[in-house]
């Protein structure tokens, strides 16, 4: 929120609404869009500071901006966001979204947390203080996520109270150990009691009866893993917040898109959750998510409410989230309603330019060594054939779901081994954050690679390395290259590597401008492409694979894991 005013202050901002003095800026004959009805009356705004003090009626202004033929809408709040998944640092999320209509982002850094601790929160912290955009950062709550993770690091209950009342908090980040609250965990329930009167935000796919009360009665308030309509009348008939999610991998605002009504809006609010900057250069951020909704028939009024008001309430932001006095002003310039075209955007009461991105202060980077893995040989992928075949994980394009499939897995000299026919290929998780050795080895179906490898140090939520691939020679030259390059993507054939981006930051974020992360990611994505797969992001689909979630099979560093028996079982 804003920091106290002055009483001369005050004084200049009730003359600068009156009318009686210039207002700082004024937007001239604008349409103005009103959240409460949905209709676009033409008048100006004027705004002192960072704060609108006027609108609808007409005022002079030091600096004058015409908007004549725009429609003023409230700027546009992700109310769900790694900055991470972005594949840049969050000054350059902020320098990628906030052109495009995002000022504010609630964002979760679990993924630097993970790899480094406190001095990921940290960083993010520091850039959350420079940011154009108000960048909010929840304490993440499951490092690691759960016991069967081995991350880089452990957040307690006490290591994130210290920072309970920092300026750029709102309370607890999404609490995505679901078991660890409803088996009642003491270190879980000491994290809940100690941010109980703040927010704390959920995630909790297909979680439904007697254990979804639970898990809400326990503080938890929203929820942005909701993949149905069913599930999500559900969760919102017991007051639960549903944030609809459209990222680069999961995707949820088909199914969801018929929930979003005039009765519903107040309820909901739209986030990105992990979505990169190739899909934002090609498709957009939340005003993408704006713009496909009302191509599914969503009211503009619906939409854009979702995209603002609703959220900003929900998370307690009550100064921002409509184009009215006494509101921060925080505007996106539309030059069409219906498909969110966004003309120019004002931030903090001033225009979203270049050089305000460039006037910054710099944060240096962290985790620059944090890949500790070392180097590795076709042997290290070796899986004995044993009686039983292993279980084989089943992806969801579109979604971070995966299924346990008993499909027969091919046997060659005493081996088991990729089979490319069936689309039946070797998976592995190697420990990145010290140099135990740690190997989980699987298969997965559904990536489609007809030849080659691809390797990746993003691995939700303890990110170590993930590599698949049809040859155990091809994994290991993906894999070594990742060691050299610091963390990142490698794909190779042949024995040798096609395509790269290095990700230095903590193994998860790359240390050049989002312009060359999105010209890299359109290289890799050709490679793959040539490798076989259909897949439209096959990289972050991978990302997901290591993550235990109940009730489906997922892998860790130390083996396979059975999730519906909670154990490990390799």
């Amino acid at each position: 929120m804003r920091d106290p005013l002055s009483s001369s202050r005050l004084a200049d901002i009730i003359d600068q609404a009156r009318g009686k003095v210039p207002a700082d800026l004024v937007i001239k004959s604008v349409g103005i869009l009103d959240l409460t009805s949905g209709e676009v009356a033409v008048g100006d705004v004027a705004i002192a500071g960072d704060r609108i003090v006027g609108t609808h009626e007409s005022y002079q202004g030091a600096t004058e901006v015409d908007g004549r033929g725009l429609v003023a809408a409230p700027g546009f709040i992700d109310s769900h966001v790694h900055c991470e998944s972005t594949l840049v640092p969050p000054l350059e999320f902020d320098r990628c979204v906030t052109p495009r209509g995002t000022t504010t982002a609630i964002c979760d850094p679990h993924e630097i947390c993970n790899v480094l601790g406190i001095a990921g929160l940290t960083y993010f912290l520091e850039c959350a203080a420079v940011t154009v955009m108000d960048l909010r950062v929840q304490l993440s709550s499951c490092v690691p996520a759960t016991h069967l993770e081995t991350s880089g690091a452990r957040l307690e209950a006490e290591d994130l109270l210290p920072f309970k009342h920092h300026p750029k908090v709102l309370g607890l980040a999404e609490f995505m150990n679901v078991p660890g609250v409803l088996n009642k965990d003491p270190a879980v329930l000491a994290k809940l009691a100690a941010f109980s009167d703040v927010q704390i935000d959920g995630h909790s796919p297909l979680l439904s009866s007697y254990d979804l009360n639970a898990y809400i009665a326990a503080g938890v308030r929203n929820c942005h893993e909701t993949t149905s309509a069913a599930e999500a009348r559900e969760k919102l008939a017991k007051g639960m917040q549903v944030l609809v999610r459209e990222g680069t991998v999961s995707k949820d605002l088909a199914a969801l898109a018929e929930l979003i009504t005039a009765d519903r809006t107040p309820f909901l609010a739209l986030c990105t959750d992990d979505r990169n900057p190739l899909d934002i250069a090609e498709e957009g951020h939340v005003d993408y998510m704006i713009r496909a909704a009302i191509g599914r028939g969503v009211r503009p009024l619906d939409a854009y409410r979702a995209a603002s008001w609703s959220a900003a309430r929900h998370f307690g932001l009550f100064d921002r989230g409509l184009i009215a006095p006494g509101q921060r002003a925080d505007i996106v310039l539309l030059e069409d309603l219906a498909t969110c075209k966004v003309g120019s955007v004002i931030c903090r009461g001033a225009p979203v330019t270049p050089d305000r991105f460039r006037a910054r202060p710099g944060v240096s980077p962290v985790g620059l060594d944090s890949v500790k893995l070392q180097p590795v040989s076709a042997a290290t992928f070796h899986v004995p054939a044993a009686a039983d075949a292993p279980p084989v994980i089943g992806i969801r394009p579109g979604q971070i779901l995966t299924d346990r499939l008993e499909v027969e897995v091919a046997r060659r000299d005493g081996a088991f081994v990729a089979d490319i026919d069936r689309d039946v290929l070797k998976i592995a998780v190697l420990g990145r954050h010290d140099n135990r050795g740690n190997v989980g080895r699987g298969f997965v179906k559904g990536f489609g690679l007809r030849r080659g490898a691809i390797a990746s140090s993003v691995g939700h939520d303890s990110h170590n390395v993930c590599v698949i691939g049809c040859s155990d020679r091809d994994m290991a030259t993906a894999v070594n290259r990742l060691i050299e390059l610091r963390g990142g993507f490698a794909a190779a054939a042949d024995g040798r590597v096609v395509a790269e981006l290095a990700l230095p930051i903590a193994g998860l974020m790359s240390d050049r401008p989002f312009e060359e992360v999105e010209q890299g990611l359109r290289r890799l994505r050709a490679a793959v492409r040539d490798l076989g797969t259909p897949l439209h992001e096959p990289f972050l689909q991978m990302a997901f694979l290591p993550l235990p979630v109940i009730p489906h099979l997922r892998i860790t560093d130390r083996g396979l894991v059975d999730v519906d028996r909670f154990e490990l079982v390799g």
